[in-house]
């Protein structure tokens, strides 16, 4: 028979052992109840006939003086014929020397016949499987006469037909392989025919409604995570060369400026320029580095499911961290005529002190860059429905609905040109994404177009 991949028999060797135990038990257990009837009945009809013998011979001996004579002069057959004094001494023997016999006080059917006037056993001989029966009677004499024969036991009668037991095992293995064949392709064929993909329930027995359901839903979860993964895959190669690109355009700028300062042919007013155009670049890339490299670890963090990559987590206050951000952003908020403003509570938070700093300095960094002259953006910690709220808010340019599931998105830009040019990387709002779960919070965001963007994050409060 085939096994199955994890060691698990196949349902036709399930089967065929199943008929072969419960055939073989069954076979067994009638074999014996008959074979103890059988044998029940067969003695005791043998030892009626030995009484009936036993009481025939002895009418005889009590009508002669020679019981000896009368015996050995009898043909008994296989009937062996023993006398016996009172006191338990054997005075004849058909099968053997009388002289030689001990006593025969203690056997019970004697014991049985001085009494009662008969008395009748049986024992198993020292012949494995045979069992002597005896019948004994009282004569007028005060003698008694025996008889006893051997007959067949269980055991010995089963051994006389052990050939035929043997090819009736099998026979019984043979008819047990070949309907466990037919009855395993018989409920296996309509299983192989479900299609799990239909949804339908088309079983083909109700008791099979339980995989067939089962069956469904491992299909829909193996749809969703082939999907899962087609996803993950777009999103690494769009991401590759998201980043390809990204990482290409200020090098080659860095490159080009320095060539013409390498070869001389910038001029010497304009190094300066050149060489600022190189640090911004330099700077640009950095940031693109970083923010790469934060975001990998946060991917790696999300796919293991444990936090062990960052540091450990701990008692943060959300508004020091706000105008912490804040406070290093004051010099590009006000190149860029922003004003900038925190309010609130303090209100602690349990989390990882690096990325709770990157959250909200690429929010209020967002607010900034995408504001216009004279703008406000404000920032408020506060408790909200028993959690704790981040809320960034400006007066900027607003995001487009049809873009508003996007932003979070790595390298989306509303406005492509005008984010490249201020230099943003397009991995903030992705960063902050990943960020917020990373310390299980919600992200809400509120925009419209020409007056501004709300961006709500909502932190588990500490425990």
């Amino acid at each position: 028979m085939t096994r199955q991949p994890g060691g698990k028999g196949s349902l036709s060797h399930r089967m065929f052992v199943a008929l072969v135990v419960a055939c073989a038990s069954v076979a067994v257990a009638v074999t014996a109840a008959a074979s103890l009837l059988y044998q029940s009945a067969f003695l005791s009809d043998e030892h009626e006939q030995l009484a009936a013998e036993c009481r025939t011979l002895a009418s005889l001996l009590d009508r002669t003086d020679d019981d000896a004579t009368v015996l050995s002069a009898l043909e008994l057959g296989d009937i062996r014929a023993t006398l016996i004094d009172p006191d338990g001494t054997v005075t004849f023997d058909s099968q053997a020397d009388a002289g030689e016999l001990e006593s025969h006080a203690d056997r019970p059917e004697v014991v049985a016949a001085l009494e009662s006037g008969s008395g009748s056993s049986e024992r198993a001989s020292d012949t494995v499987g045979y069992t002597s029966l005896y019948e004994a009677v009282r004569l007028d004499s005060g003698q008694v006469m025996r008889l006893s024969v051997d007959r067949a036991g269980v055991v010995a009668f089963l051994f006389q037909d052990l050939l035929l037991l043997v090819l009736l095992a099998v026979l019984l293995v043979v008819a047990s392989w070949v309907v466990s064949r037919r009855l395993s392709r018989r409920f296996v064929q309509p299983i192989l025919e479900i299609d799990p993909s239909s949804g339908d329930g088309v079983a083909p027995y109700v008791e099979l409604d339980p995989l067939v359901t089962r069956l469904n839903e491992q299909h829909e979860e193996l749809m969703h995570r082939m999907s899962a993964i087609q996803d993950a895959a777009d999103l690494r190669r769009e991401f590759t060369a998201n980043v390809t690109h990204e990482l290409k355009t200020p090098i080659a700028s860095i490159q080009g400026a320095a060539e013409l300062i390498r070869d001389g042919i910038a001029k010497k007013k304009d190094v300066p320029g050149f060489a600022g155009r190189i640090y911004d670049d330099a700077r640009r890339l950095s940031s693109l580095v970083s923010d790469i490299l934060t975001l990998s670890k946060l991917d790696e963090s999300e796919r293991a499911g444990s936090q062990e990559l960052f540091e450990p987590s701990e008692r943060a206050d959300l508004l020091s961290v706000a105008r912490d951000a804040v406070d290093r952003l004051a010099s590009k908020a006000k190149k860029a005529g922003v004003t900038v403003s925190v309010g609130g509570v303090s209100s602690y938070v349990r989390g990882n002190a690096r990325l709770l700093d990157e959250l909200v300095t690429n929010l209020c960094d967002n607010a900034i860059r995408y504001n216009r002259v004279g703008g406000k953006v404000y920032v408020w910690v506060l408790p909200q429905e028993g959690r704790v709220a981040l809320r960034v808010s400006d007066t900027g340019i607003g995001i487009p609905e049809e873009s508003q599931d996007k932003v979070f998105e790595r390298f989306y830009r509303v406005d492509k040109g005008r984010s490249r040019d201020m230099g943003g990387t397009g991995l903030g709002l992705a960063i902050v994404k990943h960020a917020a779960n990373y310390h299980s919070a919600e992200i809400k965001l509120e925009s419209e177009l020409g007056k501004g963007t709300t961006i709500t994050v909502l932190f588990p409060a500490e425990a």
